[in-house]
């Protein structure tokens, strides 16, 4: 058995998009009380700690962080763009999720976990480097990658992605950098319209596009065909997750069929290229997720995954 980190704040319950607005406090919620069951009792749990406003820096332009910012609402809501709206707490959650998991990563790299969870909003895989977006402030995995080359001298560190929709914003922050990989499952056509199998960057990008009503078997076939693969030459030293879980059949926001065996095959067989590659080391960030049912039970079988490596 793994020891597993959970981290989390009770800040990322606080942003809030507006009534209505399918990024809700509630996802959070759901999942920390799927997590009080027995069988999650050996977890470890620790305080996300928030990151430096200037760290953000090192994936995102300056004047994208600074007008974040300087646009805070001190009350009522503000959208930065579409449907990515900030509340008061919203800065406060966004750096709590930055730096859990970059707390995550010198946590796992010291030895202190095998693997970890950050059980955080808002979530990160749209932002691009200059621009936030698909309720996305700034981009934790693709900061964490950073972090972890920076503060750790890695340098091959590897994200997979399997949220339904493609993580646009680590691919725009990877796909010059031969160092980072980044391999994405995703249903295609799909917000927001990118992730073509042809989108190679400088041959470390791996996406994999599944067609509305693609299943497991499609699902699977796509991992074991051409990310697993990709990956095991890539040879990382750290492997990351954008852990999305709204391609579960139940998800409102799209018309994938997985299920919550399907999350804990995949987390298994990541963490079995993590022990051939890279000791073990695995970190994993909420991003998607938008049936609270089905949000719960699937976060739930992935962080039971991860306990069992």
């Amino acid at each position: 058995m793994a020891t597993t980190l959970f981290y989390t704040h009770p800040i990322c319950q606080e942003h809030e998009a507006g009534s209505g607005h399918p990024e809700q406090p509630a996802r959070l919620r759901a999942i920390l009380e799927a997590l009080e069951a027995p069988e999650y009792a050996g977890l470890k749990r620790l305080e996300a700690p928030p990151s430096d406003p200037e760290m953000l820096k090192r994936v995102h332009r300056a004047e994208l962080v600074d007008l974040i910012f300087q646009h805070m609402p001190q009350e009522g809501y503000v959208a930065i763009e579409g449907d990515t709206v900030m509340s008061p707490a919203s800065g406060a959650a966004a750096l709590r999720a930055v730096g859990s998991v970059c707390a995550a990563v010198d946590a796992v790299m010291a030895g202190e976990g095998d693997n970890a969870f950050c059980a955080v909003r808002p979530p990160g895989h749209h932002a691009e480097p200059g621009r936030s977006m698909g309720f996305c402030l700034f981009n934790n995995v693709a900061l964490a990658a950073e972090w972890a080359r920076r503060e750790h001298g890695l340098t091959r560190v590897a994200v997979v992605d399997f949220d339904v929709h493609h993580g646009n914003g680590t691919q725009a922050a990877f796909e010059r950098d031969g160092d980072l990989f980044f391999a994405s499952t995703h249903q295609s056509p799909l917000y927001p319209g990118t992730g073509a199998a042809d989108e190679r960057g400088v041959g470390n990008i791996f996406n994999a596009p599944l067609a509305p009503e693609s299943g497991s078997a499609q699902f699977r076939d796509a991992m074991q065909s051409k990310v697993f693969p990709a990956l095991k030459v890539f040879a990382p030293e750290l492997i990351l997750i954008s852990a999305g879980f709204d391609a579960h059949n139940d998800d409102p926001l799209a018309s994938l069929h997985l299920y919550e065996e399907d999350y804990s095959w995949i987390t298994t067989a990541l963490c079995q290229i993590a022990a051939e590659k890279c000791g073990g080391r695995v970190v994993s960030t909420l991003e998607g997720g938008y049936d609270l049912n089905a949000l719960a039970s699937s976060a739930a079988a992935h962080v039971g995954a991860l306990m069992a490596a």
